[in-house]
């Protein structure tokens, strides 16, 4: 095995990556980027330098299958469903505006880019796989991938796969400026979880708990949020394995989810401490993953057609972003919120759960991961409609 694909000089270079962007982050210079944006810069530079594999290996497999999930569900354990009386809502119509605008905005690039011999007679399933993944995700994408059989042409996929990798990564700095830059010439104000209880302080602590409960962190509740995280993806394999033989196609997403604000309703799982902060690792471990599959040179060697599948891309983005970002003016709503809700349908549920903390935007965790698994599962129904209309 060649020494960059061995696990253990990947978790080496990952947690590299890790401490060099906290480290980084620390500057005064670059606090307003935040750790998340770093950990994906960095992450990126490492893999177009040749330190990090661009493409997928069981390692990578290993953090998005288990790591990624195991996050979601510790932090998710420190959320109160009260939080959604106000957010969830406007979010929630943020996330159907931006799924519009992906779908509006696919149908204008094929109305701009037209098909052709490089697409290999896969024009109306690449535009399907687009519109699933910037719905949901990735495995909106691969499931409309996987159906026309878009991995035999190798070149198309590799392509494709790329392009999509190169933008999502992009349009995260994307949603992290455009809420300072709008913020600035159109002021919204910030819709915030209201409770009859919360007081200054407890708002305080709850933007700062991932630092605060830094101090938490012993051999007994490492124990303890390692356990309950494995149990979470023991249980959810379990579940999804009995809905499967009812017939009942079920997000593990959706029902990891679930576990994880059943448990958070218990006081005393509610009431212990350190799982955001190991949680929060977790999410940045696969945020430089994501970072590192932004291959550009992989983009080069596709040549044209890597040149139209970017112009369909930026389309497509560029739709998505007029109808969220302009309804979320519309109704008045919070230019943050827009961001994440963007993010959700963009990166998913993981990214826009990062975005959520890199705006210290803690009350919004919960909604980010709930539209997020909302567009695993619309996603795939979207990508199939577009590619079954073209």
């Amino acid at each position: 095995m060649n020494f960059i694909e061995a696990p253990v000089y990947l978790i080496f270079v990952l947690s590299l990556v890790l401490f060099l962007s906290e480290w980084v982050s620390r500057k005064p210079r670059f606090k307003a980027f935040g750790i998340a944006l770093l950990v994906l810069v960095l992450g990126a530079i490492f893999s177009n330098l040749g330190l990090l594999p661009s493409r997928a290996n069981p390692t990578y497999d290993f953090i998005f299958e288990y790591v990624a999930p195991a996050a979601l569900f510790l932090m998710l354990l420190d959320v109160n469903l009260t939080q959604l009386k106000k957010t969830g809502l406007p979010i929630l119509i943020l996330f159907l505006l931006g799924s519009l605008g992906t779908v509006l905005g696919v149908f204008t690039a094929t109305l701009l880019i037209k098909d052709g011999p490089l697409f290999e007679g896969l024009y109306p399933a690449l535009a399907g796989m687009l519109a699933g993944t910037y719905t949901g995700g990735s495995i909106n994408f691969n499931a409309v991938a996987l159906h026309y059989r878009v991995m035999d042409q190798g070149l198309v996929y590799t392509s494709a796969v790329a392009a999509d990798n190169v933008v999502t990564t992009l349009w995260f700095f994307v949603t992290i400026a455009v809420p300072v830059f709008l913020g600035r010439w159109f002021p919204l104000k910030k819709l915030k979880p209201q409770s009859p209880v919360a007081t200054e302080a407890d708002e305080a602590e709850t933007v700062d708990m991932v630092e605060d409960e830094s101090a938490y962190m012993n051999i007994q509740s490492l124990s303890l949020w390692i356990g309950l995280s494995a149990l979470g993806l023991l249980l959810t394999s379990l579940f999804s394995d009995f809905f499967s033989a009812q017939g009942w196609n079920i997000p593990g997403m959706i029902i990891i989810t679930t576990l994880a604000l059943l448990l958070a309703q218990i006081p005393v799982i509610h009431r212990q401490k350190g799982n955001m902060f190991l949680g929060s690792w977790g999410v940045y471990l696969f945020l430089a993953v994501v970072g590192a599959y932004c291959d550009f040179s992989a983009l080069n060697e596709a040549g044209a057609l890597a040149i139209l599948l970017l112009g369909f891309i930026a389309i497509t983005m560029l739709g998505h972003g007029l109808v969220v970002f302009l309804g979320c003016y519309l109704l008045k709503y919070d230019w943050d919120m827009a961001a994440i809700a963007s993010q959700a349908n963009i990166g998913g549920g993981t990214t826009a759960m990062a975005l959520a903390k890199n705006f210290g935007r803690n009350e919004l965790i919960l909604p980010s991961i709930l539209i997020g698994s909302l567009g695993n599962a619309l996603g795939t129904y979207l990508g199939f409609m577009v590619a079954g209309l073209l």
